[in-house]
């Protein structure tokens, strides 16, 4: 009998033996498929991760995530260029941004919750781009909301901010245009309205000699009026479509200046101005529209002379081609242009002030613009450089890539432009 025990008891602690390496192995196995599932969840987590942030590095915007301490705890590639050369990961918002006007735009967001979608303008000095940025004042817009699927006591705010400053800048242009453009007409048709009020109200109409005097002051704003005009509307058809704009052929250089120098003779002969002609070959053809060429011409020539209305000034316009492009130059001796003035003078409306008599009319302040709009419509660039009482030279250069382009069809600034670059 307690053999029979003894082996029962054996029996028992073999089965609990058994059936304790069996829950060991089955523990085991069980801890082994956890782990498997956690690498699995942890490798799948990461993949997601990875074409997430692949998906938000392709936006153009910047895109930021935000935690409940305003600390940046994302930032797509845009961002991070954006913010090149500061660290923004884990920082406050504050010492993120370089100006305060960007934190208290998304403010009400990160403190109600509230999606906000505001504009943000900046001087170049605050702009996020930092020492980067080269455009004067920037403009951004700041889109920011609270993601839906985090929590109220731990929230996550998703920002998006984005460039918009040539858009801000083209805006500030039509604006300022339309203003200047307003100033400008309502001053000529003011000085008219007076002089007929003066002629029909107060009987001046009777002598002759006077009504003459009047009728050619008003001749000559009339005239100015139609030049405001005619300067606005080459601005505008070179803005719908530069290339698009240019009847392009081949003509000689030599011949348009020519009939540049024609229509400025009367001018030229009551200002005693000697023209010269530098041009190594005569017969050099240039591809563009002449239209346009001779508006260049015309207005740096006849800009040289009215901004020196003395007596035996030196006007030089020259051309000559290499093999890398064309350039085209004119130059003065006259009075030259203050350094100040140099960065803006091709500004629409933006005059020199040369102290002139007050009886004169004042040009349209659009003859630069135009110039700068056409030579780049044909893919070429202007520069100017002035010595006050030495020289001033306007100097175009139209690479050889361009005017090929020009020939094909082809819009000028897509051509593979090489190293031309300005004499």
């Amino acid at each position: 009998m307690a053999k029979l025990s003894i082996v029962a008891a054996l029996a028992a602690m073999v089965a609990l033996t058994l059936t304790a390496l069996r829950l060991r192995r089955a523990r085991r196995d069980f801890d082994e498929e956890v782990e498997a599932w956690k690498l699995r969840l942890d490798l799948d987590l990461r993949q997601a991760r990875k074409e997430r942030n692949q998906l938000l590095d392709a936006l153009a915007e910047a895109f930021l995530l935000i935690d409940a301490e305003t600390r940046v705890i994302f930032a797509n590639r845009t961002a991070r260029e954006m913010f090149q050369g500061r660290e923004i990961l884990g920082r406050s918002l504050a010492d993120a941004f370089l100006d305060r006007r960007l934190v208290d735009a998304l403010a009400p967001c990160l403190e109600t919750g509230e999606a906000v979608t505001t504009r943000v303008v900046l001087p170049a000095q605050a702009s996020p781009l930092g020492n980067q940025e080269r455009r004067g004042t920037n403009a951004w817009v700041v889109d920011a909301a609270r993601l839906s699927e985090s929590s109220a006591e731990d929230p996550t705010t998703r920002v998006v901010i984005r460039d918009v400053t040539n858009e801000h800048q083209t805006e500030q242009i039509r604006k300022d245009f339309v203003a200047n453009a307003s100033h400008e007409l309502r001053t000529p048709l003011a000085i008219i309205n007076g002089y007929l009020e003066n002629l029909l109200d107060d009987g001046l109409a009777d002598d002759p000699e006077l009504t003459r005097r009047f009728l050619k002051v008003m001749r000559r704003h009339t005239e100015r009026i139609s030049r405001i005009i005619e300067d606005m509307l080459v601005i505008s058809r070179l803005e719908s479509g530069e290339a698009g704009a240019l009847k392009v052929k081949p003509f000689r250089m030599r011949s348009c200046i020519q009939d540049v120098l024609e229509r400025l003779e009367s001018m030229i002969r009551a200002q005693q101005a000697e023209i010269r002609i530098e041009m190594q070959d005569d017969a050099l053809s240039f591809t563009g529209d002449r239209f346009y060429w001779t508006q260049i011409l015309f207005n740096l020539v006849e800009n040289a002379l009215k901004q020196n209305p003395r007596k035996g000034l030196t006007v030089t316009v020259g051309c000559t081609r290499d093999a890398e492009a064309t350039r085209i130059w004119v130059t003065d001796d006259g009075v030259g242009i203050p350094s100040a003035d140099l960065p803006h003078i091709f500004r629409r409306f933006y005059r020199v002030e040369k102290h002139h008599s007050q009886e004169e009319i004042k040009g349209t302040g659009l003859g630069l613009s135009i110039v700068k709009r056409a030579v780049e419509a044909h893919g070429g660039t202007i520069e100017v450089r002035s010595a006050p009482g030495e020289d001033t030279r306007f100097t175009i250069v139209v690479p050889l890539e361009a005017e090929a382009a020009l020939q094909t069809g082809l819009d000028p600034s897509e051509a593979p432009l090489g190293s031309a670059g300005s004499s």
